[in-house]
């Protein structure tokens, strides 16, 4: 039979696809309630015809007309007619929800099949508490669910953030003998794992009697929504000493981002080696997190190796480019490749924006990010967010121009967030701007978005002015609100392990030789002229206390562990979750010359590459 195209079809088109299923209904028009009771009054090859053309539609015209004649000539209250109309409705590309939930209303005898369209066009839906609720009438009406039901029932909970209504899923699950439906508790985990049960998440992987690579990789987002990005790596090892599956491109993509946020420079080198052999290093999405990992461990020359090895590159890649350029200190090149992307024909997005701009604030170029400010909704067309104007504040802040800063924020088109004032509140501790920086703590307090690092800025601020008093006020004031500080802690990764150091750490195996080491490191760096800088201190103690206080930060720790542990010439690259102190970054850029070992720092706002008693931030950070 020659094909017929859903786009051009009418109501005699109907008649003739479906005059034989028809004339096979009662002469009295009963409705037919169920395929396996009236299928034989049905013959298969008169009926695909009609079928096919209902599973071909996605035009709403169209298929009102496939309706209407559906009901005229009494077929509609067949399941075999009637599963796929609702389904054409029901689900996308069309997904009328409100249509189908009339039309399933009218249904006399909806079976597993129906519920199950109903129910995950639900969890498609802006309403997906009423996914669950369709399913408890479902349960009512007698009707037992299948594993697909608990699927799609448990997306419902996962959209709706219903913990309770999962909970009564998983135990029908266990009660209807499910539970060795591996897709069906791959969604179990991911339920879990959004309502932030992370153990039980785990519980139910590790209770799964066969998993595929879809278990493994939710197992992979388990673990990073927990902030367990270390076991994340594990489950590659794991992933590929099993018989039954190996990782995959998504498995890659997760990979790579774990790597990139632990700093795991050697392990995301691994990842990178293992998408070669399989062959997923080709794919634009995999070159593109290959590019920001490699950005965010600071090796730019393996990120742009992978750059310019691409084919093909989008808006995502070059966005990925310029802000890796952006972050590792190197702000007119990102400029110079934001150009280039122009020429190449690749438009812009506002995050590409918020690279360049980023570029121009760790750079200290006021005029240019000025005018990609400026140009970007007259030129570009693209309307600027909160990521946007938080740029020029920290690029005019840095600059010194604290107050024209702080009228931009009050200027705004969109209301600022808590990270505007902090960065608002980093540029007062940088020029010491007492006063404004109370003000905009009392806006963060107005947010109530205070945290601890907020306080510990302010402390920055008065302890530079000496001013004792309000350090012991602004002390007591965070005990009163129960505010407390998290150490600083830093990361670096040996023989694909991630050690991490907090200060004054005496947890680390090695904490004796540690110490002994760094103990020797600050007398030879002393020699070649290091002091420590004691307003990074926060304490009004003596200046030897202070020396003391300071000599065991978590990221010298880090150092002393990597020059104990690594042969000379080796690079060190310590990843550090808050922003560096004036001490280290100036004990850091001594060692580089004494030790002669390049030494790669990145700490919450930037990358500092450290060689030969240099900085690549010129200081300006």
């Amino acid at each position: 039979m020659r094909a017929i195209s859903p786009q051009c079809f009418s109501v005699s088109a109907f008649r003739r696809l479906s005059s034989h299923a028809a004339a096979r209904v009662d002469n009295n028009r009963q409705c037919i309630t169920g395929p396996t009771n009236h299928t034989s009054h049905l013959h298969t090859d008169k009926t695909e015809p009609l079928i096919s053309l209902i599973k071909s539609t996605s035009s709403k015209p169209h298929l009102l007309q496939i309706h209407a004649h559906l009901i005229r000539n009494s077929l509609i209250q067949h399941p075999i007619f009637f599963s796929p109309f609702l389904f054409g409705i029901a689900l996308p590309p069309l997904h009328d929800l409100g249509y189908a939930c009339r039309v399933f209303s009218k249904f006399s005898k909806p079976d597993v099949f129906q519920y199950n369209i109903m129910i995950r066009a639900y969890g498609m839906s802006d309403s997906p508490g009423n996914g669950f609720m369709l399913y408890q009438e479902m349960l009512r009406s007698g009707v037992s669910p299948n594993s697909l039901t608990s699927s799609f029932v448990t997306n419902c909970c996962i959209k709706s953030g219903s913990l309770f209504g999962g909970l009564q899923i998983h135990a029908r699950i266990l009660r209807d003998g499910h539970q060795s439906d591996g897709r069906l508790l791959t969604t179990l985990m991911d339920f879990y794992s959004s309502n932030e049960k992370y153990t039980e998440a785990c519980k139910v992987f590790d209770e799964m009697p066969h998993r595929d690579t879809i278990a493994w990789n939710v197992l992979i987002s388990v673990y990073m929504r927990n902030r367990r990005t270390r076991d994340a790596l594990g489950v590659f090892d794991m992933m590929q000493s099993s018989y039954d599956c190996q990782p995959d491109n998504v498995t890659c993509l997760m990979l790579l981002q774990a790597c990139a946020n632990l700093n795991a420079l050697a392990f995301g080198e691994r990842v990178h080696r293992y998408c070669e052999e399989r062959g997923f290093d080709k794919a634009m999405n995999i070159c593109n997190s290959l590019i920001t990992m490699y950005s965010r461990c600071g090796c730019l020359e393996k990120a742009f190796e992978v750059f310019k090895g691409m084919t093909e590159k989008d808006v995502v890649s070059w966005t990925a480019m310029i802000s890796g350029l952006a972050s590792n200190g190197y702000g007119r090149d990102a400029i110079e490749a934001f150009r280039e992307m122009q020429c190449a024909g690749v438009s812009p997005d506002d995050q590409t924006f918020t690279g360049v701009l980023s570029a121009c604030s760790h750079s200290g170029l006021l005029d240019e990010g000025r005018m990609f400010f400026n140009s970007m909704s007259k030129e570009f067309g693209i309307s600027l967010n909160i990521h946007h104007y938080g740029c020029v504040v920290d690029l005019m802040g840095r600059a010194g121009m604290v107050d024209e800063a702080y009228n931009l924020i009050n200027s705004m088109k969109v209301k600022p967030d808590a990270t505007i004032w902090r960065t608002l509140l980093g540029a007062c501790r940088i020029h010491h701007q007492a006063d404004l920086g109370e003000q905009v703590i009392e806006r963060l307090i107005e947010l109530k978005a205070q945290e601890a690092g907020d306080y510990i800025l302010l402390l920055n601020i008065y302890s530079s002015l000496g001013d004792w008093g309000k350090v012991i006020n602004v002390r007591k004031m965070m005990k009163d609100r129960g505010i407390q500080t998290n150490p600083a802690c830093s990361t670096i990764e040996f023989r694909g392990k991630i050690h991490e150091f907090v200060a004054n750490d005496f947890l680390h195996p090695r904490k004796t030789e540690i110490y002994e080491m760094l103990d020797e490191m600050n007398q030879q760096l002393r020699i070649a002229g290091y002091d420590a800088e004691t307003v990074a201190e926060l304490h009004n103690v003596g200046t030897e206390e202070k020396q003391i206080a300071l000599s065991y930060h978590s990221e010298k720790l880090a150092i002393a562990f990597a020059v104990l542990s690594t042969p000379p010439g080796t690079s060190i690259r310590v990843a550090k979750d808050l922003r560096i102190c004036v001490d280290c970054h100036n004990f850091a850029k001594i060692l580089s010359a004494v030790y002669s070992r390049e030494v790669v720092i990145r700490d919450r706002n930037r990358f500092h590459h450290f060689r030969e008693g240099r900085c690549s931030c010129n200081d300006y950070w």
